[in-house]
């Protein structure tokens, strides 16, 4: 029988300690960029990429540059750091979306990593005839309020509790578009537990080896950011993990028993598992 996983507790200090791979992660991101490239092709359609908490456009340039390269038309969210949802936050991401709709003539991709991706996962419900679809980068949209190392860091700079959530249960549910959520078993901010979507026709989860705060240039996780994109309007189907990009893919049904056992690849395996297969 598995052990028993306390989702209201945050990530262990020996994990909030790793997430200073990040550095190394960015610099594998620029060592996989070539491999990079040989991922599915945008059609030009505009993406969105929200920051995480106290995070601007500055900390997803690599994310937006990346997709530019693959052939999207990637903005950032033009509200500077991200300090939650605070009065006009929302209403300035609506515009923005309403905005980019409008000058693409087109549904709009949300990205949201961390808290970005909560924003994003709600912008969708309010506006569901704009979104194309959702993808989250360790966002905790379904963790208990204190299941994190940054609570406290979220009320200094939202200027509200934690668990001041309007209708925070049914923020755990799907949004009406297709939705992918990526995570990391080994974030070290927030339980990866609460970074999951729900299983239904058009969500899936998707599980990298990494940390929290390198997720947004973390080359498998960006090679299936540019995998979700390019599915067709309207064509959406889950992520393909099998033959050797399992060796990046681990099963995020498998039990929480097996984690521990499960092979970890190094961010740029075997040549980052043979070019995606």
């Amino acid at each position: 029988m598995d052990k028993a996983v306390d989702r209201s507790r945050p990530p262990s200090r020996l994990l909030l300690a790793l997430e200073v791979r990040a550095i190394w992660e960015l610099q594998a991101f620029l060592a996989a960029y070539p491999l990079l490239q040989r991922a599915p092709r945008g059609d030009g359609h505009p993406v969105l990429v929200l920051p995480g908490l106290a995070a601007s456009d500055v900390s997803t340039r690599p994310l937006r540059t990346y997709l530019r390269a693959q052939g999207y038309a990637a903005h950032g969210w033009k509200q500077g750091p991200n300090h939650g949802p605070r009065s006009g936050v929302e209403a300035g991401i609506d515009a923005r979306l309403v905005e980019l709709a409008q000058r693409y003539n087109r549904k709009v991709s949300l990205i949201g990593w961390s808290l970005g991706g909560v924003l994003a996962r709600e912008t969708a419900r309010r506006s569901p005839d704009l979104v194309r679809q959702v993808i989250t980068l360790g966002s905790p949209f379904a963790n208990e309020p204190k299941a994190s190392n940054a609570w406290r860091l979220y009320e200094v700079l939202s200027g509200r509790r934690d668990d001041d959530w309007p209708d925070r249960e049914a923020m755990k549910l799907p949004p009406p578009v297709p939705s992918t959520a990526i995570y990391t078993g080994s974030d070290g901010i927030v339980a990866w537990q609460g970074c999951r979507e729900q299983e239904s026709a058009t969500t899936e989860n998707i599980e990298v080896e990494g940390s929290h705060s390198g997720l947004g240039y973390n080359p498998a996780a960006l090679y299936a950011i540019a995998d979700r994109l390019a599915l067709p309007e309207g064509e959406w189907r889950p992520f393909d993990r099998s033959g050797l990009r399992s060796l990046l893919y681990a099963d995020p049904n498998r039990r929480d028993g097996d984690r521990e056992a499960a092979p970890r690849a190094d961010p740029i395996a075997a040549q980052f598992a043979r070019h995606i297969a």
